[in-house]
C-alpha cells in the first residue's frame, strides 16, 4: 500500500491538492487513506484499487501521474462507518483525514490554495470504539508479544480492550505463547519484526496470527523508553512500571503507543494495567479450548458452543465478562466458592434474581460509553446511558438492603452500586432531552427550562416563521403586491420575491429607499430589506448563540462525568459481574443444575453428568439425555487419580462423555453451577482435551502428527492436579504402532503423571493393564443387539467391549450393502486369525483365500412382509376392545392382498 516516494522535479509536476494528499500519505504508510473532500472521502493511486475491489464501488480516474490515470473512489461521509466496517474486517486499516480548517480561509490565502488537511484518527481492528464497528456482546483486544533476551528468552504479552480501557499484562514461557494468546484472542497483535522472525525460527508462530499481526517499530518495545511512557500515562500511585518484568513493560509500552498514535493526541483512556499470572486460572491450551468448543464450534460458529449454551445474561457488558471468565476459570478454591455462594443465593431466591435481571435489562454499556467521551467521540446519547446507568444501579442496590447476610461478593457489589453518583446522574436527568442526537454539534439535546438564556435564543430562532410572516404581511399592505413573498435559500439567505411584472414597482419611488435590488429571474425579480437582512442575522445569531450555550454545556457535563472516572468504571465493573452471577442464578435454576463442592484434594466425582450442549439439543428435538457418573478422584497417599479405560462402539456416545466431563470441570471452577446431581471437584490446575482429528496443512503435519504433538504435550506438562481426556490415542497409524504408543502413554498417565484421567480407545488390548495399574479402571459404553441392529444406550457401566460395531455404524451410515457383506467376511477371517482357531498355515494364507471382491454375488433383496409392518404399527394397550377386532380384520385383509398379488 505504500506509494513511491516522488522526486522533486515529480513534486513540482503536482496540484496543490495531490500534493498535500502524497505529503499526508507518506507519514500513514499501510493505511488506506481517506481523503476528506467536501461531502466524500475519496482515495487514490493504489489504495482505490484496493477500496474498489473490497467494497464493490466504481474505480474512476482523476486526471494522471507520471503519464498514467490516476485511479480513484470515493464513500459519501454519512455512510463512511458501513464502509469502515468492510475494509476493517477484510484487515486492511484505515487514516481519517479531515479538513482541518473552513474553507473560507484557505480562499483567504489564494484561489489555488489548498484546504489544511490532517490525519485525525487511524482506525484499525484492535482500536475500535464505535458501536457500530464492534461487537456489543464481545470484547475487542490489542494484543502485543514482547521479547526480551538475558540469558534466556522471556516473553510477555500485553492486551488491551481500547473501547472499555481493560487493561492486562502476563509473563510468559515460549511453550505458553500459543494458549495464552488463544485465551485472549485478539482482534490485533503487534510485535517486533525480529520477534516475529525469532517465533517463525522455533516454529512458534501459529498460522492464525498471520491475518491479525502488524509489525510495530522494535523502539516501541523498548522497556527503557516503555517505563518513562507508561509512567506518563498512568495514574501515579496506582500503577508502578518497574513492578512489570522488562519483557511486560516492552509489550505495555507498545500496546500504548500504537493507541496513542491511533488517537492522534486525543488520549488513550486505558485502565492501570492489571498483572494476569496465569497460575490464577485453570490452564487451558489452545488444543483444548478448539476440542471443546468453549467459545466457537470448531466450524467457526457461535451456535453450538458452550458459552452460546450457557449464556443468560441481559447486558453486552455482562456477556463480555462471562465470555472472560469462560476463557479463564479460576484455580483458587475460597474464590470458586465466593463466586458460588453468590450464584447459589440467587439460584435459591428467583424472585430477587428476577427482579434484578428485570432491572438489568435496561442498563446501558456504560464502560464503552465512558471511553468514548474520554475519546473527546462521544455524544449527547452517551452522556444519557451514563446517568441511565448509575439511576440503574441505585435502584438496583435497594434490592440488597433486605438481606441481612449476603456473600460475600453480594456484597462488595452491593457496596459499590450503593455509592452510585446520584447527583451526577440527577442532573443528567434534567439536562438531557428525552429525544437526543448522535453528535454534540447537532444541537438541540438539552432540555427545555433547564437554560433560561438557551430557552430565551431557541424562541428568537423558532419564532423566525411568525416574525417573517408578520414581516410579509406589512410588506404586502405597504406596496398593495398581494403575489409577494418572502423566500430562504442556501445562497441569498431571505429575499422578497414578486413577479416581473410588480418588479418595476419596487424599482420606482418611493418603495426604491425600502426595497435593494438582488436579482432578476425570467419571471420574478427578487430583493431584500434592511430590516430582512438585519432579521436575517438576528436569526442566524439566535441558532449559533443557542448551539454555543448548549455546546458549553454539553463540555460541562462532559467534565463532570470525566472527574468521576474511576468510581464509574468500579461500577460498571459491578453492574457486568452482577449480571453474570445472576445469569448463572438463573441458569442454574431453570435447568436443574447442581452446586459442585471445590477444594484442594484430588477428587472429580460426578454423579449424573450432562453434556451442557448436547442435553439443550436434544431437548430441543423432544428427546432427554441419558445422565452418566464419572468417579477419577483420588489421593495423594495412593499416587494420584484416578484413570478410566473407556471403551465401545462409535456413535456411543464416548466422544460425548468425555467432553462432559472436561466442561464441567471448566463450569465449576468459573464459578457456575454444573449439569449433574452432584459434584465434588478438587481444583484442577491443568486441562487437556485430545478429541477428534484434525490436521495442520500450514506447518506440514498429518493427522497423526497433529496427534502425537498434541499427546507429547499433555504428558511432558500435565501435573497430579490435572484433568486429561484422551481419545483415540494411535488410531491414526499402523495397528501395532498405534497399540503401542498408546499403552506406553496410559502407563506414563499412570506411572509418571498421576492426574486424573479418562482414556478412550478402541484398542480392547489396553484394557488388561487394569490388572497389573492399581488406579485404571475398565468402563464401556452400553449396547443391545436386537434382531441385527444395533441399539446405543449412551450409557457408561463398568466393563469392557469386546466389539467396535465399526460395521453396524457403518450400515447407519448407508455403505452399500456388497460393502459390508465384504467388510462381515473380512472380519470374520481376522477374528479367526486373532482367536488361533485356524491353523498356522490357514493364518499365513486364510485372508489370500478369500474370493476378490469383484466375484461377490449380489445381496438378495430384503423382503418386508406387509402384515408384519402392520403389526409392528399396532398398539394394544392404547386399543379399545372394538379397535382390537378391528386391527386383526384389518391385518386378516392384508394378508389376503398380498397372496393374491
Amino acid at each position: 500500500m505504500d506509494q513511491t516516494p516522488l522526486e522533486p522535479a515529480q513534486t513540482q509536476a503536482l496540484t496543490p491538492m495531490m500534493a498535500q494528499y502524497f505529503e499526508i500519505k507518506s507519514v500513514n504508510p499501510g493505511y488506506l487513506l481517506f481523503y476528506r473532500m467536501g461531502d466524500f472521502y475519496e482515495l487514490f493511486f493504489e489504495d482505490a484499487e484496493i477500496a474498489s475491489a473490497a467494497l464493490g464501488i466504481v474505480l474512476t480516474k482523476r486526471g494522471k501521474h507520471l503519464g498514467e490515470d490516476i485511479g480513484m473512489c470515493g464513500v459519501p461521509i454519512h455512510a463512511a462507518n458501513d464502509y469502515l466496517n468492510k475494509l476493517i474486517k477484510l484487515g486492511h486499516r484505515v487514516a481519517i483525514c479531515e479538513q482541518v480548517e473552513d474553507p473560507k480561509e484557505a480562499k483567504k490565502r489564494g484561489s489555488k490554495s489548498v484546504v489544511k488537511r490532517d490525519v485525525v484518527r487511524l482506525i484499525t481492528a484492535g482500536t475500535l470504539t464505535e458501536d457500530d464497528h464492534l461487537d456489543a456482546r464481545k470484547s475487542n483486544f490489542l494484543a502485543a508479544l514482547a521479547m526480551v533476551r538475558h540469558g534466556e528468552t522471556d516473553f510477555a504479552l500485553a492486551w488491551a480492550d481500547v473501547s472499555t480501557g481493560e487493561t492486562f499484562t502476563v509473563d510468559l514461557s515460549a511453550d505458553q505463547l500459543q494458549d495464552e494468546l488463544a485465551r485472549v484472542d485478539p482482534a490485533e497483535l503487534l510485535m517486533a519484526d525480529a520477534t516475529r522472525q525469532a517465533l517463525v525460527e522455533r516454529h512458534l508462530f501459529a498460522p492464525a496470527w498471520a491475518g491479525i499481526t502488524h509489525a510495530a517499530p522494535a523502539e516501541s518495545f523498548d522497556s527503557e523508553t516503555a517505563t518513562a511512557s507508561l509512567r506518563a500515562a498512568f495514574p501515579i500511585g496506582i500503577f508502578d512500571p518497574t513492578a512489570l518484568s522488562r519483557a511486560a513493560r516492552a509489550a505495555l509500552g507498545a500496546v500504548v503507543a500504537y493507541v496513542g498514535e491511533s488517537q492522534k493526541g486525543v488520549g488513550i483512556a486505558l485502565r492501570a494495567p492489571v498483572a494476569d499470572g496465569s497460575s490464577r486460572h485453570l490452564a487451558i491450551d489452545a488444543a483444548t479450548r478448539s476440542s471443546l468448543e468453549l467459545h466457537q464450534t470448531q466450524r467457526g460458529l457461535q451456535r453450538g458452543s458452550l458459552r452460546q449454551v450457557i449464556d443468560l445474561t441481559v447486558t453486552a457488558p455482562g456477556s463480555r465478562l462471562l465470555s472472560a471468565r469462560l476463557a479463564a476459570p479460576l484455580a483458587d478454591a475460597v474464590a470458586i466458592n465466593e463466586r458460588l455462594d453468590a450464584v447459589g443465593l440467587l439460584a435459591e431466591d428467583t424472585m430477587l434474581s428476577g427482579r434484578i435481571r428485570s432491572d438489568l435489562k435496561s442498563v446501558p454499556d456504560l464502560a464503552r460509553a465512558l471511553t468514548r467521551l474520554a475519546l473527546d467521540r462521544g455524544g449527547p446519547r452517551d452522556l444519557a446511558s451514563i446517568g441511565k446507568a448509575v439511576g440503574a444501579a441505585v435502584a438496583l442496590a435497594g434490592h440488597f438492603t433486605r438481606l441481612s447476610d449476603a456473600p460475600t461478593v453480594l456484597a462488595r457489589l452491593a457496596r459499590t452500586l450503593a455509592e452510585a453518583p446520584v447527583q451526577m446522574a440527577s442532573e443528567l436527568a434534567l439536562a438531557l432531552d428525552d429525544e437526543l442526537p448522535l453528535f454534540s454539534r447537532d444541537g438541540g439535546f438539552v432540555r427545555r427550562g433547564y437554560d433560561a438564556t438557551l430557552d430565551d435564543e431557541r424562541a428568537l430562532a423558532s419564532a423566525t416563521r411568525e416574525v417573517v410572516a408578520a414581516l410579509q404581511a406589512r410588506l404586502i399592505d405597504e406596496t398593495d403586491v398581494r403575489s409577494l413573498k418572502i423566500r430562504h435559500n442556501g445562497v441569498l439567505g431571505y429575499f422578497v420575491e414578486v413577479p416581473a411584472a410588480h418588479g418595476t414597482k419596487l424599482l420606482e419611488e418611493p418603495h426604491r429607499q425600502v426595497f435593494i435590488h438582488r436579482q432578476t429571474l425570467a419571471n420574478a425579480m427578487r430583493f431584500t430589506t434592511t430590516e430582512l437582512a438585519e432579521l436575517e442575522g438576528r436569526i442566524a445569531k439566535a441558532h449559533d448563540a443557542a448551539l454555543q450555550i448548549e455546546l458549553t454545556i454539553f463540555a460541562r457535563l462532559r467534565e463532570a462525568v470525566l472527574g468521576r472516572t474511576d468510581a464509574l468504571r468500579q461500577l460498571a465493573d459491578a453492574l457486568a459481574e452482577l449480571d453474570v452471577t445472576a445469569a448463572l442464578g438463573h441458569l442454574a435454576a431453570t435447568r436443574s443444575y447442581a452446586r459442585p463442592e471445590i477444594d484442594t484434594s484430588l477428587a472429580f466425582a460426578i454423579e449424573g453428568g450432562r453434556h451442557p450442549v448436547v442435553e439443550d439439543m436434544v431437548q430441543a428435538e423432544g428427546h432427554s439425555f441419558v445422565a452418566n457418573d464419572a468417579d477419577l478422584s483420588g489421593a495423594e497417599d495412593i499416587g494420584g487419580g484416578r484413570l478410566w479405560l473407556v471403551t465401545g462402539p462409535n456413535m456411543g456416545g464416548k466422544s460425548t462423555f468425555l467432553r462432559q466431563n472436561a466442561l464441567i470441570a471448566i463450569l465449576a471452577q468459573m464459578g457456575s453451577y454444573v449439569p449433574a446431581t452432584s459434584a465434588h471437584i478438587g481444583v484442577v490446575d491443568r486441562l487437556f482435551s485430545r478429541v477428534g482429528a484434525s490436521d495442520d496443512i500450514a506447518h506440514g503435519r498429518s493427522t497423526f502428527m497433529v496427534e502425537m504433538v498434541e499427546t507429547a504435550a499433555i504428558l511432558n506438562r500435565a501435573t497430579r492436579r490435572s484433568l486429561v481426556v484422551l481419545d483415540e490415542i494411535g488410531r491414526g497409524t499402523a495397528t501395532f504402532d498405534g497399540l503401542s504408543i498408546a499403552w506406553a502413554a496410559v502407563e506414563a498417565l499412570h506411572e509418571t503423571t498421576g492426574c486424573r484421567a479418562l482414556f478412550a480407545t478402541h484398542f480392547h488390548e489396553l484394557t488388561s493393564l487394569a490388572k497389573t495399574l492399581s488406579r485404571v479402571s475398565n468402563v464401556t459404553m452400553k449396547v443391545r443387539e436386537w434382531e441385527g441392529e444395533v441399539v446405543f444406550l449412551h450409557e457408561v457401566g463398568p466393563g469392557a467391549a469386546d466389539r467396535s460395531y465399526g460395521i453396524q455404524v457403518a450400515r447407519l451410515a448407508g455403505l452399500p450393502e456388497p460393502v459390508l457383506a465384504r467388510a462381515r467376511q473380512v472380519l470374520t477371517v481376522l477374528e479367526l486369525r486373532s482367536a488361533g482357531t485356524a491353523s498356522s498355515s490357514q493364518k499365513a494364507s486364510v485372508l489370500d483365500d478369500l474370493p476378490l471382491f469383484a466375484h461377490q454375488p449380489a445381496p438378495k433383496p430384503v423382503v418386508h412382509d406387509p402384515v408384519l409392518a402392520a403389526l409392528d404399527a399396532v398398539r394394544p394397550d392404547e386399543m379399545t376392545p372394538k379397535q382390537a377386532i378391528e386391527a386383526l380384520y384389518e391385518l386378516k385383509k392384508i394378508r389376503d392382498d398380498a397372496r393374491r398379488s
